[in-house]
């Protein structure tokens, strides 16, 4: 058995040659015999009957013939040139056409031979005629696998490979040749005690079914057992890399809650913790006594409190003698942050820095000597704070909010500021669905707070069509006689010609009109005007100057205004439900009643229609995140694109969820009893990760 084979460059595969393997290579990425073996159908069709041309109508689907070539030509030139066959049976005669691919298709046509062609077919002056078909010449033992394959797979396939004729034909004739002559060096990869357990088919028979199916039965199998292996060595790979960082990094031991934990809980804090906030401390407090490095994700809905756990922790890292630091993605960001730490501690508590692009070079001067004798006990910052000028005298805690925005080398130069790594709290106010969590987050432990301060009242969330502007602007003029603020988010800033949208500057002219200066006054913030503008904007908003907020989504993160209480949001059908859930969380920041207001068209789509139904009905994000799941798949949502984790080539985590749970407990149970992976039964795990997916190994990923 050699499953070295499969790492074979794909232009050795018989039938494909130099020019189809660049396009292949280039399209759908197919560079060795493995990545073939991994291009899977998308879908199967009943290949189970023939059709004589008599029978042929032209509201057919597709359908399968089998039929003589009588003649070929290559008609008209460059932009209409196309071949033209003509094939009968002995019902009548029937004309094929093709406009693409003409040099490849053209060659295999051998007039007098007869062939099998699968098409739609449909009638052009009178005339049968089947465009750009699937043909393959027929034979005996061609005639007999049709007859024991009922379900033809269909592959994706690209205008530009189908100019060398690889269209789904091209590949599942590619596909038949890897597997008629290597389908006996496919190796197995799991144990078989798992095989046996869970009744799952060898990984030879997996292969041989998902790309030509005996029936719906063993295709059933063969997704079952490929999407197990995908999940299993996924969770393997996670996991074996949480083990790894536990054997090879060793962590500073917080022994004591002392003075500085001690008097911030009984007298500066403002509010009684919520029993997930003690929770969570709870768990961070077992994590930072044992002498491994902590990496910890924070999970928390807008405003439930991730900060006061993070400034908990990173006093229990002082009490320890310590140094503490939150890195956050924006200027803006790390500047709330610092200012809501500095609001709670107060001035002569304890020293806290920031340290952003912003920062003078006489307070640079000033940060790094702090740093460097170990005044500074707190330091917030952006992307700035892994400079190599940035010294720590001894680093112990590092807080990193919405981590998917930084880089892994970003991070990890983050750990070498400390000769022992320091341990690692991730925050992230994007709920992820637990599936995606295990996936995404599967080497870090997880812990969520799932309830808000009980002074939080619930935000309205109501859905308003374009008939009801009125209303909704004399809802706005009721709140700002009460003394409250208002935000209005658009999608664009300039008109769109494609998309049919309110735009940000027609809207602010409306809204500068209904709201006339002096009794109203309205500031306008969006991603073009000068950073010092947005700035200014920014803080007349934030000291109450303005009333109004005309805005694009650069309020998502940054703004935190308690005196704004609606948030209003226009085409908001063109929104995610992700992102419309975090542009809410900008208001009920305060103890009043706090609003959002989802303004569309009447035309919308169903899923536009989900999304806004979803708002109004629940404000839970990790319930809204679940059905973001369910209608944008999770490669689209936030964070996930640049994980490298998400490029499943089978399972998918919106339906075979209750698989990855079973997968990934299954893991775990096997590093509990058998860590190195050392006895008999699970040494074909090590050797087969390499195999499982071309180019992963442990080494690579440890």
């Amino acid at each position: 058995m050699n499953s070295q084979v499969f790492q074979t460059p794909i232009e050795y595969l018989k039938g494909m040659g130099t020019a189809r393997a660049d396009v292949i290579k280039k399209e759908l990425g197919i560079d060795n015999f493995g990545a073939l073996l991994n291009f899977y159908p998308y879908k199967y069709i009943d290949r189970t009957r023939f059709y004589k041309i008599r029978e042929l109508q032209s509201d057919m689907p597709h359908v399968q013939v089998m039929a003589r070539l009588i003649n070929k030509e290559i008609l008209g030139e460059k932009h209409t040139k196309r071949l033209v066959a003509q094939v009968q049976d002995d019902t009548g005669m029937l004309e094929l056409v093709w406009f693409q691919g003409i040099k490849w298709i053209e060659k295999a046509l051998i007039p007098g031979k007869a062939y099998i062609l699968f098409g739609k077919p449909g009638f052009f002056n009178g005339k049968a005629q089947m465009p750009h078909p699937e043909i393959e010449l027929y034979s005996p033992e061609a005639l007999k696998r049709k007859g024991n394959i009922t379900l033809q797979p269909a592959y994706n396939s690209t205008e530009k490979l189908k100019q060398f004729a690889l269209d789904s034909k091209g590949i599942e004739k590619l596909t038949t040749t890897l597997l008629e002559q290597y389908a006996k060096d496919i190796p197995e990869t799991l144990p078989l005690y798992l095989l046996n357990r869970f009744k799952l088919m060898g990984r030879a028979d997996a292969y041989k079914n998902i790309h030509y199916p005996e029936d719906a039965g063993k295709l059933n199998e063969a997704q079952y057992r490929l999407k197990f292996e995908e999940l299993f060595f996924l969770q393997l790979k996670l996991l074996k890399n949480k083990l790894l960082r536990v054997q090879k990094f060793k962590g500073n031991v917080f022994e004591k809650v002392g003075h500085y934990f001690n008097e911030f809980y009984q007298y500066k804090l403002p509010f009684e913790l919520t029993g997930a906030q003690k929770r969570v401390l709870k768990e961070i407090r077992q994590d930072t006594q044992r002498p491994v490095q902590m990496n910890r994700l924070l999970q928390g809905d807008v405003g439930s409190g991730k900060t006061v756990v993070a400034l908990m922790t990173m006093l229990i890292a002082i009490d320890n003698g310590f140094q503490t630091c939150i890195m956050a993605p924006t200027e803006i960001l790390a500047t709330q942050h610092y200012q809501t730490i500095k609001k709670l501690v107060g001035d002569d508590f304890i020293e806290v820095g920031l340290l952003t692009g912003s920062t003078s070079k006489k307070e640079r001067k000033v940060l790094h000597e702090n740093l460097e004798n170990g005044e500074l006990k707190i330091l917030i910052g952006t992307h700035a704070l892994i400079e190599d000028k940035v010294q720590y005298k001894n680093l112990g805690l590092v807080v990193i909010d919405e981590q998917h925005r930084f880089g892994v080398e970003q991070r990890s130069k983050l750990w070498q500021k400390s000769i022992i790594p320091p341990h690692i709290l991730v925050m992230t106010a994007t709920p992820i669905p637990r599936t995606l969590a295990m996936t995404l987050y599967g080497d870090l432990d997880v812990s969520v707070i799932d309830e808000l301060p009980a002074d939080r009242k619930p935000i309205k969330t109501v859905h308003y069509y374009e008939n009801s502007r009125l209303r909704m602007f004399g809802f706005m003029k009721e709140e700002i006689a009460k003394g409250r603020q208002i935000y209005v988010v658009y999608p664009l800033i300039k008109e769109s010609e494609k998309l049919d949208l309110k735009n940000l500057m027609d809207g602010f002219e409306v809204i500068s009109k209904e709201f006339p200066l002096p009794q109203y006054r309205v500031s306008v913030v969006h991603g073009k005007i000068p950073a010092a503008d947005k700035e200014f904007e920014m803080q007349r908003f934030v000291k109450g100057e303005t009333q109004i907020m005309v805005a694009t989504t650069v309020i998502e993160v940054g703004v935190n205004v308690p005196n704004a209480s609606v948030m209003i949001i226009e085409n908001a059908e063109r929104f995610g439900l992700s992102q419309l859930h975090q542009l809410r969380g900008r208001v009920g920041r305060g103890a009043e009643q706090s609003y959002c207001i989802l303004m569309s068209g009447e035309k919308l789509s169903h899923d536009g229609r989900t999304r806004l139904n979803t708002m109004v009905k629940t404000n839970n994000g990790f319930e809204i995140a679940e059905i973001d799941l369910q209608l944008r798949g999770p490669g689209n949502i936030e964070g996930t694109q640049q994980s490298g984790l998400l490029d499943l080539k089978i399972a998918d985590l919106t339906t075979d969820q209750e698989l990855l749970q079973t997968v990934r407990k299954l893991v775990e149970n096997i590093f509990a009893i058998d860590p190195q992976l050392a006895q008999p039964e699970n040494q074909i795990l090590n050797g087969a990760f390499k195999i499982s997916k071309p180019g992963l190994t442990w080494d690579k990923i440890s």
